[in-house]
């Protein structure tokens, strides 16, 4: 598998969209754009990582655990020294997230829910929550280059994004991101109100940019695309055995 290196995490972009690169339509319920074969290749990524982070509005709209649902891959990296669970992660500039949430369940004095923020969202969220959690103030602004250098100090070495789409765009115009998984659910969303995987950006190299294709596969009715983004951190393909 591959590790981080060149001192910040390998980092690896997951997401799962629809035909027309939609990663979720506008109804009340969550769309489910993957199968259960796909479902359970994530697991696995997770279980891979150190850490899984997600934005605050994926936190909002989505309300997500992000805990490893296997328990032989529970058991496993518990063998190996490692929580059951990656540490949790998310980012916000204004602190707006609900104490209730699912992403605080399971954090433990050890393990505790991460937070990045700006020095105003850090203050409403030191008000606001009542679950272990450790808030990390970035500065007047959220700088994704920083927040890579700051879990890196704290030993990780593996980080699995799961979006959405601001964050994912983060990344990637930042060129800081090593891997992206993009899982092709076979659907069409259509909606220009809908949540798409990318926001406009200046991505490196710009549209003649072509990204290293590492590899294509079919788990039913879902295609599952690998890519290199640009020259890695680390030179190891990243795969995962269960």
């Amino acid at each position: 598998m591959g590790d981080g290196g060149g001192g910040r995490p390998f980092v690896l972009l997951s997401v799962a969209v629809s035909v027309d690169g939609y990663i979720d339509d506008t109804a009340p319920d969550r769309l489910l754009l993957s199968n259960e074969a796909d479902f359970d290749r994530v697991d696995g990524l997770r279980a891979w990582s150190d850490a899984i982070l997600v934005g605050a509005e994926t936190v909002r709209r989505d309300n997500p655990r992000l805990l490893v649902k296997s328990a032989q891959r529970r058991r496993a990296r518990a063998a190996a020294g490692k929580p059951e669970h990656p540490r949790k992660v998310t980012v916000t500039a204004a602190g707006n997230l609900d104490p209730d949430a699912r992403f605080w369940h399971h954090g433990t004095e050890e393990n505790p829910p991460l937070v990045y923020t700006t020095e105003t969202g850090a203050r409403r969220l030191v008000e606001r929550l009542s679950a272990p959690a450790e808030i990390v103030a970035l500065g007047a602004e959220l700088e994704f280059g920083a927040l890579l250098d700051d879990l890196d100090a704290r030993g990780i070495a593996r980080l699995m994004v799961e979006g959405g789409g601001r964050i994912h765009t983060a990344f990637l115009a930042g060129g800081l991101a090593d891997e992206l998984h993009l899982a092709l659910g076979p659907a069409l969303v259509g909606d220009p109100r809908a949540p798409r995987f990318l926001h406009p950006a200046r991505f490196p190299g710009g549209s003649t940019h072509r990204m290293e294709l590492l590899e294509v596969s079919q788990l039913g009715d879902v295609a599952v695309l690998r890519y290199r983004p640009q020259e890695t951190r680390c030179p190891n393909p990243t795969t995962t055995t269960g």
